[in-house]
C-alpha cells in the first residue's frame, strides 16, 4: 500500500567518498531539511537550486558539515512529490549522523526501491522504466547500458502501448457488437479486426523474438574454459583479460582451482572462468581440482574446449571431449605458432577448430567474434536503435498474451459471440498491462522494487 508520508535514505554507497548525498521525499521534505540545513542566504527557497549552507543539529544548533541543499518542488522531481537532496562530505560516520538527524525530525526511513516505487506509483514512470533504473545501475558494458538507457527512456514501453492500442481498438469494436446484437461481424470490420490483432501479434513477436540477445545483455553470460594441462587455458584468460591473472608456468597443473573474472567482449559481459587441467592424476588436490573443473561444465554457457595443437590428441583431451556431449561449445586449438602435430579424432571431424596463439595474439579477435556470435547470432547491439526484452518477466507475460491473441483468432474463426471472443481479448490485454504495470499484482511489485538498493 502507499502511504503519503515523508521517507529519507542515503543515496550515495557507504564507506569513505568525497561526497555523499541523502535524499528525502514526502509532504514534509522540505520542513525537516530547514531544520537541519541553515542557508547561508537569506530570502525565498525556490526550487531546482541549489544553496550553500551548514548542517546542524536542531537541537544544539553544532554544526556537522558544510555542504548543499537542493528542493525539488512536487512534480518536478524524481517521485513527483516534494524532494530534498543534502550533499555533504562522504564519510561513513557522517551521513549516518545527517540521516539519523532527518529522521528524528519526523521522516521513516526508505525501502529498498521506494523512492522509484513512489515514481511509478505517482505515474511518473511505468513499471518497465523502473526496472530499468536498476540495469542503468548495474550495466556492466556500453551495450549492456545502451539497452537499460532505451527502457529508462520508454522505447520498449512505447512499443508495447502500441500492441495495447490495437487491442483497445479491437475490443471496442467487439464490444460495440455486444451492445447492438442484432449487427453481425462481417466484411469490412472484420478485416478491422484481422488487421488490427496481425499488427500487435508482429509487434510481440518481434519483443519475444529479442529476448535471447537482451537477457544475456543484461545478465551477461558464463564461459568456462576446459582443457587439459598446459593447453594454455591460463594464457587464454590472461589474453582476454588483458592482464596477468592466472599464474602461467611450464609446471603442468599449475591451475588447481577456478578462476573467475568478468571481461567484456563485444559489448557481453562475459564471466570468464579458468579451470584445472583435466587429466588423469593421482594428486588428490589436482583431482579435486579436475573434479570441479567437470562438475561446472554443465552450468556454463559455453565452453571453450582448448586444445594443444602443438601435442598429439590424446586420452585427456578424450574426457573433455565426452563430458562436452549435448553441450554448447567451441573448439579452440591453441599455439599455432608451433608446428602443427595434433590430428582431430573422428568425433571432432566436423568441427571447425578456431586456430588461435595465445603468446602471439593471433585468432584472439576471431574467437571473440565467434563467442559473440553464439550468443548474439550478429545482431548489432551496439545499434542506438536496439530495443530488447531482457527480463523473464516480460518475456513470460508477452508469450501469455500471445497464446491469448491465437485463441482469440481460433474463436473468432469458429463464429463464437463476441462476448465470448472478448474473453480472450481482455486476457490478452491485462498481460500486456503485466509488463507496464496497470495490472501488475502487488506482490510482483513488491519483488521488483525488494531488488533495489536503498535510497534507490
Amino acid at each position: 500500500m502507499y502511504i503519503a508520508d515523508t521517507i529519507a535514505a542515503i543515496s550515495t554507497p557507504l564507506g569513505e567518498g568525497g561526497i555523499g548525498i541523502l535524499r528525502i521525499s514526502g509532504p514534509d521534505a522540505r520542513r525537516i531539511a530547514e531544520r537541519i540545513f541553515l542557508r547561508t542566504n537569506s530570502g525565498g527557497l525556490l526550487s531546482h537550486r541549489f544553496y550553500y549552507g551548514e548542517i546542524v543539529d536542531p537541537a544544539s544548533l553544532s554544526p556537522l558539515d558544510e555542504g548543499l541543499m537542493v528542493f525539488m518542488r512536487a512534480p518536478r522531481s524524481f517521485t513527483r512529490e516534494d524532494v530534498v537532496e543534502l550533499h555533504c562530505h562522504g564519510g561513513y560516520l557522517l551521513v549516518q549522523q545527517i540521516l539519523a538527524l532527518i529522521l528524528n525530525q519526523g521522516a521513516r526511513l526508505a525501502a529498498p526501491g521506494e523512492f522509484t516505487r513512489r515514481a511509478f506509483l505517482n505515474g511518473r514512470i511505468d513499471l518497465l522504466q523502473a526496472e530499468s533504473v536498476i540495469d542503468v545501475i548495474r550495466g556492466k558494458t556500453d551495450a549492456a547500458l545502451a539497452l537499460a538507457q532505451h527502457q529508462r527512456e520508454g522505447r520498449l514501453s512505447r512499443l508495447i502501448a502500441e500492441a495495447r492500442q490495437h487491442l483497445v481498438h479491437v475490443l471496442a469494436l467487439l464490444e460495440a457488437y455486444v451492445d447492438f446484437p442484432e449487427d453481425e461481424i462481417g466484411g469490412f470490420h472484420r478485416e478491422q479486426l484481422d488487421s488490427r490483432c496481425s499488427a500487435a501479434q508482429l509487434i510481440i513477436a518481434q519483443l519475444l523474438g529479442s529476448y535471447d540477445e537482451g537477457r544475456v545483455l543484461r545478465d551477461g553470460v558464463s564461459v568456462l574454459i576446459a582443457g587439459k594441462p598446459n593447453a594454455g587455458k591460463s594464457s587464454l584468460l590472461n589474453t582476454l583479460l588483458r592482464e596477468k591473472r592466472a599464474i602461467v608456468t611450464a609446471i603442468p597443473g599449475t591451475t588447481r582451482d577456478m578462476i573467475q573474472e568478468v571481461v567484456n567482449i563485444g559489448g557481453l559481459p562475459v564471466t570468464l572462468i579458468d579451470t584445472a587441467g583435466v587429466r588423469e592424476t593421482g594428486d588428490e588436490v589436482e583431482q579435486e581440482g579436475v573434479r570441479r573443473t567437470m562438475e561446472a561444465i554443465p552450468r556454463a554457457d559455453l565452453v571453450l574446449f582448448l586444445v594443444d595443437g602443438s601435442r598429439p590428441y590424446d586420452s585427456d583431451d578424450e574426457l573433455i571431449c565426452t563430458a562436452l556431449t549435448g553441450r554448447r561449445f567451441l573448439l579452440v586449438k591453441n599455439k599455432s605458432d608451433l608446428t602443427e602435430m595434433m590430428e582431430l579424432p573422428t568425433g571432432l571431424s566436423e568441427v571447425s577448430p578456431l586456430v588461435i596463439s595465445t603468446k602471439t595474439g593471433a585468432g584472439i579477435e576471431h574467437l571473440k567474434e565467434a563467442v559473440c556470435r553464439e550468443f548474439l547470432h550478429g545482431r548489432a547491439v551496439d545499434s542506438r536503435e536496439f530495443v530488447a526484452l531482457s527480463r523473464a518477466r516480460h518475456r513470460d507475460a508477452l508469450v501469455k498474451c500471445q497464446s491469448a491473441l491465437v485463441q482469440f483468432g481460433e474463436s473468432l474463426a469458429a463464429g463464437l459471440p463476441p462476448e465470448i471472443v472478448a474473453v480472450d481479448l481482455r486476457e490478452a490485454l491485462s498481460a500486456l498491462g503485466e509488463v507496464t504495470g496497470e495490472t501488475t499484482p502487488d506482490e510482483v511489485l513488491d519483488l521488483v522494487f525488494s531488488q533495489f538498493c536503498v535510497g534507490k
